[in-house]
């Protein structure tokens, strides 16, 4: 892969839109060219509600970015989130013919090929096909195969679904907004690439994005992903809590959480008091500091809750030394990350994606509101790499598997062609 290669990222959340544009270094980091960003109209908790409105916005935020990078976008790598996410384990197996020729990348293909067959509820569709750990002839624990011979080729994989309904609209969105779509992403597992190391992933880690919308979670142990969830919770449902608490608009209970806002009531004394306009010449409202983080407290607990319950679930609640890191926009609050301890018991830190960026351009790109947009640059990267050595692997060649959005619109062109039309 050429050092000059660019690579988009368009991460479409409920609050905002954001475009990065990237490109590696010689060292291998990631160089960030240029940066746009939109206030987000139609999604809400990480589904396209309003076409149009999430139109507009992807075309200023990758305006913004085209102008910042002096790059003409084009291609792009899109998240996608949203509470119609689910995952499941499943083995899958194949017989080999020849047990002496060496396993190679066409076997894990023809592995891997084998559960997108997997029936599924109708209106559903596979997002991500991740190989775990494979079994050869009853051996387990096997992590790289290839050049390994074996009669019988196993795998677990965690798989990823998707509603095809969610998934062709925000195809649609890119569409209509003259772009075209390289990849779909599953949101957390773009954050965990861009803020967490590789000695984290070994040790056991909890990755959580707290966004707008919804709080997704990725939880990895020894270098696997083990379970992934979308909590329908964020960022948005605090403001909202902030709004009818206080009896103030929207606006104002927005700025007052970043501003203001902390996750532990605790923190705060009785006399500090905030003084919100008011509206049309009416008297300025006072809100007292540990009021509004009692609001915001009592929805952090609920959404922490929610996350402790995803951690036991997945059954390595005891397995993860690494504890949890918190990342997104809501993971700026004040305090969260000790209220996080104290609620699960687990080490918490908050997640910067700076680890894999070179000095960019703009210090924004390191906030953890940006981990999505950097982790689908970097996940982009990736994919290309995994692209090239499949082209230069020797062995059978490598069969063409269909992307989950070529496969959800192979039967469904004529219907947006049709559209577009209109």
């Amino acid at each position: 892969m050429e050092s000059s290669e660019i690579i988009v990222g368009l991460d479409i959340g409920s609050t905002k839109i954001a475009c990065i544009v990237g490109r590696k270094n010689e060292y291998g980091k990631v160089e960030i060219l240029g940066m746009g960003k939109a206030d987000s109209l139609g999604v809400n908790r990480g589904v396209v509600e309003n076409i149009q409105h999430t139109v507009n916005s992807i075309d200023k935020a990758v305006s913004d970015a085209g102008q910042a990078s002096g790059v003409e976008i084009k291609v792009v790598n899109v998240g996608i989130a949203g509470q119609h996410i689910r995952s499941l384990q499943h083995r899958g197996n194949i017989m080999r013919n020849d047990i002496e020729e060496e396993i190679n990348h066409g076997d894990i293909n023809s592995l891997i090929d084998n559960m997108y067959k997997l029936a599924l509820p109708p209106g559903e569709d596979i997002i991500h096909v991740i190989p775990q750990e494979y079994i050869i002839d009853g051996q387990q624990g096997i992590r790289e195969p290839i050049g390994m011979s074996g009669n019988c080729l196993e795998a677990n994989f965690h798989i990823i679904t998707g509603k095809i309904a969610a998934a062709k609209n925000i195809k649609k969105c890119v569409k209509k907004a003259g772009l075209e779509v390289t990849d779909l992403i599953l949101e957390p597992l773009a954050s965990a690439e861009a803020v967490l190391g590789q000695q984290e992933k070994e040790a056991g880690v909890v990755l959580v994005d707290i966004g707008g919308g919804t709080t997704d979670i990725a939880i990895f142990q020894e270098e696997i992903i083990r379970h992934t969830a979308v909590i329908p919770l964020g960022g948005n449902a605090i403001t909202e809590d902030i709004k009818e608490g206080c009896a103030i608009i929207r606006n104002q209970a927005e700025a007052l959480k970043k501003s203001f806002g902390s996750a532990l009531a605790s923190e705060n004394k009785d006399e500090e008091i905030v003084s919100i306009p008011g509206l049309k010449g009416r008297e300025p409202k006072e809100i007292s500091l540990r009021n509004l983080a009692s609001i915001i407290q009592a929805r952090m607990e609920e959404i922490i809750e929610h996350i402790y319950y995803e951690v036991k679930t997945s059954g390595f609640e005891k397995k993860l030394i690494a504890g949890i890191v918190l990342t997104g926009g809501g993971s700026q609050l004040k305090h969260v990350a000790q209220l996080t301890e104290f609620i699960t018991g687990m080490d918490t830190r908050i997640g910067y994606p700076n680890e894999h960026l070179a000095k960019s351009l703009s210090g924004e790109t390191g906030s953890p509101m940006h981990a999505t947009g950097v982790g689908l640059v970097i996940k982009g990267f990736e994919s290309t790499e995994t692209r090239e050595q499949h082209k230069q692997a020797p062995g059978r060649k490598s069969p063409q598997r269909e992307s989950f959005l070529d496969r959800i619109f192979s039967k469904g062109r004529d219907f947006f062609e049709k559209d577009g039309d209109n």
